[in-house]
């Protein structure tokens, strides 16, 4: 019996134009930022929520595909900030090391993500959800601490924005972005990331349909048709493609 799906053990984190009503670039990026932490927050909880369940062995080779994504996805994520992010906000700012915080905050949980990933591919099928377990709650803390922390570094990054020096917060993000999507990320990682994201009621939907920045025929594509691949996977996900919570498949 499937059962829908709970914020736990993360709790979300909020916006910060939620929480101070500021619409200026560092604020949207920061806000931005926070929903996309938000999704992988989702991903870890659905997948603590629904490995004690699983019974068939079919699904647990299918669920492994999952985690294995969500666990991708997170790393990408801060690869990208790291190599493309971060350093181009230096660049734009004059300064070094502005995010340096973060990096070491990174540096609290990769151990533990990297654990998973290894226990994952070498169990397969076979894993132990209580082991399983037991290596999630390992990192999850320092994982939360820095999903957390992460946005209000970015809107006080606003001080190094001067009218002399301006800094393009969004397009710099925007831009380092971009180049984490290839091919292979698109179609075998991505869908943990936008089916893992509740925008119809989280902060009274102010969000949804806004954020992801998808329209149309490109939101039809990344949100509909691209999980019909490995579609056996993404039936683990927290949400529907419109942004809804849902029944988890187990």
């Amino acid at each position: 019996m499937s059962s829908i799906y709970t914020d736990s053990p993360l709790p979300l984190i909020p916006t910060p134009k939620f929480q101070t009503g500021k619409d200026d670039p560092f604020t949207i990026e920061a806000s931005h930022m926070a929903l996309s932490h938000n999704a992988f927050i989702r991903g870890f909880n659905s997948i603590y929520q629904q490995a004690p369940r699983l019974e068939l062995a079919a699904d647990k080779g299918s669920f492994v595909g999952y985690c294995l994504a969500w666990v991708d996805c997170v790393v990408t994520h801060h690869h990208y900030e790291e190599t493309e992010l971060f350093p181009n906000i230096d660049k734009a700012a004059g300064k070094k090391g502005l995010m340096d915080g973060a990096v070491h905050e990174h540096e609290a949980f990769y151990g533990g993500m990297g654990r998973m990933k290894e226990y994952l591919q070498s169990k397969g099928p076979d894993f132990s959800s209580k082991e399983l377990l037991e290596i999630m709650d390992s990192f999850k803390d320092d994982l939360h601490n820095h999903l957390k922390a992460e946005p209000p570094a970015i809107v006080a990054l606003a001080k190094y924005s001067t009218a002399e020096n301006p800094i393009d917060i969004l397009s710099i993000a925007e831009t380092a972005g971009k180049k984490q999507v290839d091919l292979g990320f698109l179609f075998n990682t991505l869908p943990v990331f936008f089916l893992n994201m509740e925008t119809a009621t989280f902060e009274r939907g102010m969000w949804h349909e806004v954020f992801p920045p998808l329209k149309g025929f490109t939101r039809t594509v990344m949100l509909r048709l691209v999980p019909m691949w490995q579609s056996a996977q993404w039936q683990f996900v927290s949400c529907t493609h419109d942004g809804r919570v849902k029944d988890l498949a187990v």
